[in-house]
């Protein structure tokens, strides 16, 4: 059992680790893309030389109008805060990493590295957490007290479920969650279909989709025989992974599947940040802000 001693110094080697980057390169990044995506109905007011013909309200216009002889428009003001949701999987796979970090424990620290990027912006900030079922969930607040109790959960939380269903943590949120929010669903993403969830949560949300991959689950290793294991199901089999037919079937097949995955996203028009546990997660968070920021000023 991990003693309290060594949890608080997890969590707080997670928050230097995190803040730091947040500090150095995505605050920023982060407001220029995020910030002020939705728009609050404040007030109808007469039409005015240089208004916008398409934010006339007609239908106040008409009532008014007859009066008056006016025409009347809408009048926004660009929403002052997002509601960002974490919804980071703590199924049995992640439990796995061949490398420098498990899929959980990168999972770990992106999800607290977005979340003190949105506490730093101001954003209020939620957790849901989920194996075949949702596990846990923290409804969206402010403060660094409540990031780094969600730093706690996302690192230590002890599910009782040990498969995966992306698709009930999307049904959650959508059924707690009414107003648009920013929306990360980071993953392994060894999951059955959820594609129905998935098409409603984009609609719904400003969804982004983050795949964790480990190195040794796109290419097996030239080892002779081994008992591969399913974290999830317990499931075992054995294969002869010197044998070089087999390896290739088994990356074709990885190929393929995450291929088909992808085309899902992009069909949906839903981002992805695709992490792998052996790699630095900094440049490729960096490159996704500074791609969406280029796309989002050419739609301006």
């Amino acid at each position: 059992m991990t003693s309290a001693r060594d949890i608080l110094k997890k969590i707080r080697r997670i928050e230097l680790k995190t803040r730091g980057a947040v500090a150095a390169t995505f605050s920023g990044q982060y407001r220029s893309v995020f910030k002020g995506r939705g728009m609050n109905f404040e007030e109808v007011r007469e039409y005015q030389p240089g208004d916008e013909v398409r934010s006339i309200d007609w239908n106040v216009t008409a009532r008014l109008g007859e009066i008056r002889g006016d025409a009347y428009v809408k009048k926004f003001t660009e929403e002052r805060e997002l509601t960002v949701m974490l919804i980071v999987d703590v199924s049995a796979s992640g439990e796995f990493g061949s490398v420098n970090l498990s899929k959980r424990e990168l999972a770990a620290e992106v999800a607290c590295l977005l979340a003190f990027s949105a506490i730093r912006n101001n954003d209020k900030v939620g957790l849901i957490l989920f194996s075949d079922h949702v596990e846990h969930y923290i409804p969206p607040k402010k403060g660094r007290a409540h990031t780094m109790r969600m730093i706690r959960d996302i690192a230590f939380f002890e599910p009782k479920g040990k498969g995966t269903d992306p698709g009930d943590a999307l049904a959650y949120l959508n059924r707690v969650l009414h107003r648009r929010a920013v929306a990360f669903l980071i993953s392994d993403f060894q999951a059955p279909d959820f594609s129905r969830e998935l098409g409603v949560t984009a609609r719904r949300h400003d969804l982004i989709a983050v795949p964790i991959v480990d190195p040794r689950e796109e290419e097996l290793p030239d080892v002779g025989w081994l008992t591969l294991e399913d974290a999830e199901t317990g499931g075992q089999i054995e294969i002869n992974t010197s044998d070089r037919s087999t390896r290739l079937r088994y990356i074709e097949q990885v190929t393929a599947q995450s291929q088909a995955r992808m085309r899902d996203f992009r069909r949906r028009r839903i981002d992805t940040i695709t992490l792998r546990t052996h790699e630095d997660y900094v440049p490729v968070l960096r490159a996704f802000f500074r791609t969406r920021e280029r796309r989002l000023m050419m739609r301006a």
